[in-house]
């Protein structure tokens, strides 16, 4: 499927939350605060499948 500059923006964004969060967990393995970066990494994918699914539904590039 071919798509959009702005889509690979959309997902470029969301993908380096979504490390960073993942990466702080994984060195504050077992703190609270490293339990409530891996849930939101989780609640940041779902976003950004949210953001993408919408994004291709109204993009004409896209569709």
């Amino acid at each position: 499927m071919k798509t959009c500059q702005r889509f690979a923006h959309i997902k470029s964004g969301f993908e380096q939350d979504i490390r960073f969060l993942r990466g702080h967990a994984e060195r504050h393995q077992g703190s609270a605060p490293a339990k409530t970066s891996a849930k939101n990494a989780v609640s940041v994918k779902r976003n950004m499948a949210r953001a993408l699914n919408r994004h291709l539904d109204r993009c004409p590039e896209c569709g």
